[in-house]
């Protein structure tokens, strides 16, 4: 009978998943900017964007609003790696006059029982950080902020609706202050949801949902900071509040409301709110029996159709009936003696039914409960993009504690729901007091731990005065090098390349390229078509230098080229024809002509003995020679920013500077000859090669460099040199930003403080790395993941801070590099002696191309430091290799019409 009667409260599990599903869409909505508003799940951000880590410490207080009673507690966190605390409370009424008079009163009130309990633990003159505990809906901006949005439950107090509750309790207990001396700083306004999973994540780190089932009903979830429109930034985590209570207030739920929900909201405080809650928590459930009991009885089914006075009176049948009535271990016996004490006189069936009605209204309300908890652990697996996740649930609340079936039910219904989510449940102990105190606890520590991050990354934000010293130091060392007395000891070199001239457009023919410049060697066949049908064509092949031929004798390594040369012109099928020849080789070369250059010294971790000092094309003649299979016309010999330069020239004729931002870092331009003090000759322009990662080398920007830097450039092949180039070329940038995360390590602030085996390697982060953990499109989980490839098992939190530092090193680097180059562009403009001056830079190099922001931060830089010229940037397509041919090409031309 009892099951017909209440049919509609019986929840199949295919209702189930569709109440989950309502859920999950209603959570979207929340968490949407132009949906939020009209969302009855509100989804409120509450600015906890940490969980316990286990070195919190130290001695706080809370206060705890909401519940059946106020609560004062002491927490004392202790960091001695057992992650223990000790709580201290004292319980006091509310009263009725005090929830639901006026905001002033409750306000005085909590600050008196703040007071008293201080007075009792004697902890009056101590200057404590305060969590406050208030268990109602509320909007905030910042962690010690909230705007009451609604009051829930059986509190209805006025004039405090709207408006910031932290800082009325602040103005009440600054009344006290004076009198009573005490100090007491509110830090943190807490939910108790996100308390009780505060709590529960201090004992099981894996706990990143709170979930309270008593007098009221509300749920909280760690949520990916990208997913909540309503806060600024996206990187890490926020808990969120999501008040699910309000879920159905705007109809969602209708079909599954029978009359008794709808006849126990029109007599409740706040008709038509809260509805989800007036189905699920202990301050209704009471009620909801004896609607249900009243009903059957004017019906005749129950109590002989007698209905007594407390079937007639609201709030008679409580919780604590339900629960008491559900003990099927004692038989009959509790529902008898409850029935009859409300002067009900049940026989044997009563009995029977009314318990089969509780059990039915209990069940219901943690089927529901389980539902849309299964769509929260859906969201927070799909958020990790998981197929099975293994989690914990914090939980509080009356209901769950007491009722003998309760929880049970709850955990049988949730895993059936999401059978790929194995939950751990978890009780909470005291945890909207504890948890308040560990909020405020984890609030204090990423205070202190961003204070010693901003430290350590300080020295890396370059203000606009500082970029503005570096390009006028920069200019400075560029004149040195140009002239003649000053040439010898100057740290920028400004080496004369001997190309003086870019593409007209009039090049044919076919050529080979060399590229030597990197840990690969490339040879390639170009073919050059002039006229209508303008073209370049290029065929290629790669071969690898290994470690022990880049460090080991010269001889070696020209023999090794030769051998790849050889190679190639096999594979092409061209080994008897003499071509004229490009040597791309990006090493700092001294010309004396366009086919002749001086090793000045080795960079980009090649160290071959006795080349320092020689002519690198005698010494690739000579490896020909030894090897005696063909013969090359060697016309040019050419640094791979000078053959960006040309490829890009030959696209755009007011190309005049090329710029490589890659492994190495360097920069050449097109100089008027008069200026070029050590070559003979006044007219026309030559292209000069700065050789730029050698500025500093002198000390000049010793003031910016850090102490990373030193570390780097200690640890490196060639100490003391090329420091520029260190502080803004790829193969550098992963070894400063290893170095901070050591630091930071050892500080504690990162890889719960443990220097793994593999962050003590060096080069183990390699430049990509940076590009892929800057880039935007990257989830942090993807970010742990790039950070789990080089064995470092980092945190959500940790992942935050190894994109915060890759992002300071990276702009520093484009930075800089913008200072130099807003150096040269200006120098183009004084040279043209013109007010604006409009020019190209070609550009090559991984770090430009790849990285996500190198190549906007290095723009923005040089428009920031040189307003008059306006400066194109052009992508060069293979500098290298096709510019090695172009140089050759032009040189040929150039050499003809001089024959002429």
């Amino acid at each position: 009978q009892v099951d017909r009667y209440l049919y509609h409260m019986r929840l199949s599990d295919d209702i189930l998943l569709d109440v989950m599903a309502r859920f999950q869409a209603e959570m979207v909505k929340g968490l949407g900017r132009d949906t939020n508003p009209t969302a009855t799940v509100k989804m409120l951000p509450s600015f906890v964007r940490s969980l316990p880590d286990g070195s919190e410490k130290g001695e706080f207080l809370a206060v705890d609003v909401g519940g059946s009673q106020f609560r004062a507690h002491q927490v004392k966190v202790f960091d001695d790696g057992k992650q223990s605390s000790q709580l201290e409370s004292k319980f006091y009424p509310t009263p009725k006059e005090v929830t639901q008079g006026n905001g002033a009163e409750l306000f005085d009130y909590i600050a008196d029982c703040l007071l008293d309990f201080m007075e009792t633990k004697t902890l009056k003159h101590k200057k404590l950080p305060l969590g406050f505990t208030f268990s109602f809906p509320c909007k905030q901006t910042k962690l010690e902020e909230g705007v009451l949005l609604a009051w829930t439950k059986h509190f209805k107090v006025r004039g405090v609706q709207d408006t910031d509750v932290v800082s009325s309790l602040r103005k009440a207990l600054q009344k006290h202050k004076a009198s009573f001396d005490i100090d007491v700083d509110v830090l943190a306004l807490v939910n108790d949801t996100v308390g009780t999973m505060m709590t529960c994540g201090y004992d099981d780190q894996r706990c990143e949902v709170g979930l309270i089932i008593g007098t009221g009903t509300n749920a909280c979830y760690m949520e990916e900071m990208r997913h909540i429109d309503l806060v600024e930034g996206d990187e890490g985590r926020m808990c969120i509040n999501t008040e699910w209570g309000a879920f159905g207030d705007d109809g969602a739920l209708d079909d599954l409301r029978t009359e008794f929900d709808r006849e126990l909201d029109l007599g409740s405080l706040n008709p038509g709110k809260q509805l989800f809650e007036k189905m699920i928590s202990s301050l209704y459930l009471g009620e909801l029996v004896r609607l249900i009991l009243l009903k059957m009885t004017k019906e005749g089914l129950l109590f002989n159709g007698k209905v007594s006075t407390a079937l007639l009176t609201k709030g008679k049948i409580e919780m604590k009936h339900v629960s008491a009535m559900e003990k099927y271990k004692e038989g009959l016996s509790n529902t008898k003696k409850i029935l009859t004490d409300l002067n009900l006189f049940p026989s044997e069936e009563d009995c029977i039914a009314v318990q089969h009605v509780c059990t039915i209204v209990s069940f219901r309300s943690a089927n529901l409960c389980a539902a849309a908890l299964a769509a929260i652990l859906t969201r927070l697996r799909e958020n990790k993009k998981l197929l099975r996740m293994r989690t914990t649930v914090g939980i509080d609340g009356g209901l769950y504690k007491t009722h003998p079936q309760y929880a049970k039910r709850l955990h049988k219904v949730v895993r059936r729901l999401v059978p790929n989510c194995d939950v751990r449940f978890l009780l909470s102990e005291s945890g909207s007091g504890k948890g308040a105190a560990l909020v405020t606890a984890v609030a204090y520590r990423l205070a202190a731990q961003r204070k010693q991050i901003d430290a350590a990354l300080a020295p890396f934000l370059l203000s606009l005065e500082t970029l503005r010293e570096v390009k006028n130091k920069m200019r400075t060392e560029l004149e040195y090098g140009l002239k003649r007395e000053t040439q010898a000891s100057a740290t920028v070199k400004m080496l004369p390349t001997y190309v003086c001239g870019t593409p007209d457009g009039t090049e044919k023919g076919k050529f080979l390229a060399l590229d030597l410049g990197g840990t690969n060697f490339r040879v390639l066949l170009v073919k050059i078509r002039n006229g209508r049908r303008r073209s370049v064509q290029m065929y290629n092949k790669i071969f690898a230098i290994p470690l022990e031929i880049m460090q080991g004798t010269g001889e070696e390594l020209f023999d090794h080229i030769v051998q790849c040369i050889a190679d190639f012109l096999e594979y092409m099928g061209i080994k008897g024809a003499r071509l004229p020849l490009g040597f791309t080789f990006s090493f700092p070369c001294r010309q004396a002509s366009i086919d002749k250059g001086t090793l000045v010294g080795w960079t980009k971790g090649f160290k071959a003995t006795d080349c320092e000092g020689e002519d690198v094309v005698d010494m690739l003649r000579e490896a020909i020679r030894r090897r005696n299979e063909f013969d090359l016309d060697i016309v040019a010999v050419v640094n791979d920013t000078v053959g960006t330069m040309m490829t890009c020239g030959y696209e755009d004729p007011n190309c005049e500077i090329g710029l490589i931002a890659g492994t190495g870092s360097n920069v050449c331009y097109m100089e008027d000859m008069k200026n070029i003090e050590i070559v003979e000759g006044n007219e026309g322009k030559m292209c000069i090669n700065t050789e730029w990662g050698a500025f500093g080398d002198n000390g000049c920007i010793d003031n910016i460099r850090t102490k990373y830097d030193k570390e780097v450039d200690e640890g490196s092949l060639n100490p003391g040199k090329q420091r520029y180039e260190k502080m803004t070329s790829g193969m550098y940038l992963g070894e400063i930003v290893r170095q901070i995360l050591i630091d930071l390590t050892k500080q504690g602030l990162l890889f719960r403080g443990q220097i793994s085996e593999s962050l003590r390697k060096r080069g183990i982060f390699e430049t990509k790395f940076l590009s892929q953990i800057e880039s935007d499109r990257l989830a942090l989980l993807q970010v742990r993941r790039i950070l789990q490839q080089l064995g470092l098992d980092s945190t959500c939190e940790d992942s935050i801070i190894v994109k915060e530092v890759c992002g300071a090193v990276s702009k520093r680097a484009a930075q800089l590099c913008g200072a130099g180059l807003a150096a040269i562009v200006e120098k183009k403009r004084e040279n043209r002696g013109v007010e604006r001056l409009q020019i190209t830079v070609g550009v090559d190099g991984t770090l430009y191309k790849l990285h996500p922001h190198f190549s906007r931060v290095l723009q923005e830089t040089v428009k920031e430091l040189a307003p008059q010229c306006d400066v194109t940037f052009m992508l060069s397509e293979d500098g290298s290799g096709k510019g090695a041919a172009l140089i050759t090409a032009v040189a040929k031309r150039l050499h003809n019409v001089g024959q002429k």
